[in-house]
């Protein structure tokens, strides 16, 4: 699972949108609608502290947030496609 699938899915899950999740967070709404779309690797990539934010907003282990990101690159730096 990547940051979007993560995202998306606890957002639907506690019937948040990214207004209201940039509400709780303080991160402006089109950088959550990005990373909801993209994840981490897309054009717009969170910064750690974005990611604390949301995990924490969102009831998400930090440690699993943190961890998508960190999978993804290992794959794609093993010469396999993501």
């Amino acid at each position: 699972m990547d940051l979007a699938e993560l995202l998306a899915d606890a957002m639907r899950r506690q019937h948040l949108s990214a207004e209201a999740l940039a509400y709780a967070t303080g991160i402006r709404a089109p950088r959550i609608k990005a990373f909801a779309e993209d994840g981490a690797e897309g054009p717009i990539r969170p910064t750690r502290e974005e990611l604390a934010e949301l995990a924490r907003a969102l009831s998400l282990p930090l440690p699993a947030v943190l961890g998508v990101n960190r999978d993804r690159r290992a794959v794609a730096h093993a010469g396999h496609q993501v």
